[in-house]
C-alpha cells in the first residue's frame, strides 16, 4: 500500500473514531478541539512560503510573464460564471424545497448574542477597498495573517522583477526552486499528523453539538448537502467534460485533500496537498499557484451556494415573502459581498447577516444556523476545494497548457498502485478458499 493510500485510510479511520468518541463520550470529546487547532496551525505555517515560492518559480522559472495578464483575466471570468451558477442553484433549491417553512425548532431557546456581534462587524465591499486590500503593506504581515491574495500580488511583482533583472537574479530563483521542493517535503511531514487533527475536529464537533442535532436540523442539512452534491455532479462535472478531463479520476486524485477539507472544515488544511495533486495531474505550476490561492477569495462555490440557500431559509423562518425581483437583488448583492473577505471568522454567516439586514429581513435564522454551522461548513468547504481544483484545470486548458499525457500517466500510476493492493488481497482469499476445499476433501 502506498503512503498516500495509507494516509487516506488513517484519516478515514480517524473520522469514524472521532464520530464514535463524540457520540459515546461528549464531555471529553468536546475538549479535543485544541488537537485540531494544533494541526491547522501546522498547516498554516506551510502555506505562505509554499505559495510564494511556487508562484515565483512558476512565473519567473518558465518566463511566462506575457501570459500572466491573460491568465488573470480568464481566471476571474471563469470564477464569476461558476459562482453565478452556484447562486442560481441555491435560490432554486430554496424555492423548491422551502427548508425554512414549518421549521420545528423552539425559537425561544435560540441565543441572539453571537448574531448581534456579527451585525457589528463592518465589512467594506467597495471596489476601491477590494483593490487596496489586495496590496500588502508588508509581505511579512500578509504571511503572518495568512492573507493569500496579498501574498499572490507580492509574488507576482517579485517574479516580474526577477525576469527583468535576468541572469543576476538566477541564484534567488534557484533558492526558491529548492524552497519549493523543501516545502512539499515539509507538507508530507505535516500530513502525518492529519489523522490526529481530523480526530480532534470531528470528535469536538459531535461532542459539542451532539448526534441529536442532526435529526432536529435534518431537513436543512439534507437540502444543503443535496444542493452541494448537485452542484458538483452537474456544474463541475460539465466543466470537466468540456475540457476533456475525467471527473471521476480527478475526484479520486483529490480524495485525501477533500477528506481533510471535510473533516476539519478548513480550506487551508487541504490547500498544500491539493496544489501538489493538481500539479501532478497535469496543471502547470504557475497556474496552480496563481488560481488556487486567488480562488479562495473569488471562487468560493460551496459558500456562495450556501449563502443563497440560507438567505431564503432565513426569510422563510421569519415569514417574509420575497418575489423574484427581490431574490435576484439578493443574488446580485451576495455576488459582490462574498468576494474578498476570506479571512473573516465565520465569513459566510457574517456576510449573510449583513445581507439580511440590508433587505430588512429578521436575522433570527442566522442564530438558528449557528447551531449547525460547523456541520454545514464541512460540506461547503469541500465543494470550495473541489471547485478551485477544477478551476485550475479549466484555466490551464483555456491557456492550452494542460498536460494530458501527465494526467493519463498519473491516472495509470494510481490504477497500477490500486491493482498492487488488490491482487495480494485476492490471492489471500483464493488461498483461504483453496485451504478450505482441501480440508473439506480430506474430511
Amino acid at each position: 500500500m502506498s503512503k498516500s493510500s495509507k494516509l487516506t485510510l488513517f484519516i478515514f479511520l480517524a473520522l469514524v473514531a472521532g464520530v464514535l468518541f463524540g457520540w459515546l463520550d461528549p464531555t471529553h470529546a468536546s475538549k479535543m478541539q485544541p488537537v485540531a487547532d494544533a494541526f491547522l496551525k501546522m498547516v498554516k505555517m506551510i502555506i505562505a512560503p509554499l505559495i510564494f515560492a511556487t508562484l515565483v518559480v512558476g512565473i519567473a522559472g518558465h518566463g511566462d510573464v506575457k501570459n500572466l495578464g491573460k491568465i488573470g483575466l480568464k481566471t476571474i471570468v471563469y470564477f464569476e460564471i461558476i459562482t453565478t451558477f452556484a447562486l442560481i442553484l441555491g435560490l432554486v433549491m430554496a424555492n423548491v424545497f422551502k427548508p425554512g417553512v414549518d421549521f420545528n425548532i423552539d425559537l425561544s431557546n435560540v441565543s441572539m448574542a453571537a448574531v448581534q456581534k456579527m451585525q457589528n462587524v463592518h465589512i467594506d465591499h467597495s471596489l476601491s477597498h477590494l483593490i487596496l486590500d489586495m496590496i500588502p503593506t508588508s509581505v511579512f504581515k500578509a504571511m503572518a495573517e495568512g492573507n493569500l491574495l496579498q501574498i499572490v500580488v507580492f509574488a507576482i511583482f517579485f517574479a516580474l522583477a526577477i525576469c527583468a533583472v535576468g541572469q543576476k537574479a538566477r541564484p534567488v530563483l534557484d533558492f526558491l526552486h529548492s524552497t519549493c521542493e523543501i516545502m512539499f517535503k515539509f507538507t508530507e511531514y505535516v500530513m502525518f499528523f492529519a489523522p490526529l487533527g481530523v480526530f480532534g475536529a470531528i470528535s469536538a464537533t459531535i461532542g459539542q453539538n451532539g448526534i441529536g442535532i442532526l435529526s432536529s436540523y435534518a431537513k436543512l442539512i439534507v437540502i444543503t448537502y443535496a444542493s452541494l452534491i448537485l452542484f458538483v455532479v452537474f456544474v463541475l462535472f460539465i466543466a470537466c467534460k468540456i475540457i476533456n478531463v475525467p471527473f471521476k479520476s480527478l475526484l479520486v486524485a483529490l480524495k485525501e485533500p477533500a477528506l481533510l477539507a471535510f473533516t476539519t472544515a478548513s480550506s487551508e488544511a487541504a490547500l498544500p496537498k491539493a496544489m501538489d495533486v493538481m500539479e501532478k495531474f497535469g496543471v502547470p505550476k504557475n497556474i496552480v499557484s496563481f488560481v488556487m490561492p486567488t480562488g479562495y477569495t473569488f471562487n468560493l462555490d460551496g459558500s456562495t451556494l450556501y449563502l443563497a440557500l440560507t438567505a431564503l431559509f432565513c426569510a422563510q423562518i421569519a415569514g417574509v415573502e420575497l418575489n423574484i425581483s427581490q431574490q435576484l437583488a439578493i443574488m446580485l448583492t451576495l455576488m459582490l459581498t462574498s468576494k474578498g473577505i476570506a479571512g473573516v471568522p465565520r465569513v459566510a454567516l457574517v456576510v449573510l447577516t449583513g445581507t439580511l439586514a440590508g433587505f430588512h429581513i429578521p436575522v433570527i435564522g442566522v442564530a438558528i444556523l449557528l447551531g449547525i454551522d460547523q456541520i454545514l461548513d464541512m460540506g461547503r468547504t469541500t465543494v470550495n476545494l473541489i471547485g478551485n481544483c477544477v478551476a485550475t484545470a479549466v484555466v490551464a486548458k483555456w491557456e492550452n497548457a494542460f498536460d494530458y499525457e501527465k494526467m493519463h500517466s498519473f491516472i495509470s500510476t494510481s490504477l497500477e498502485a490500486k491493482k498492487k493492493i488488490e491482487v495480494p488481497e485476492l490471492k489471500k482469499k483464493q488461498n483461504k478458499n483453496n485451504s478450505k476445499e482441501e480440508n473439506y476433501t480430506s474430511i
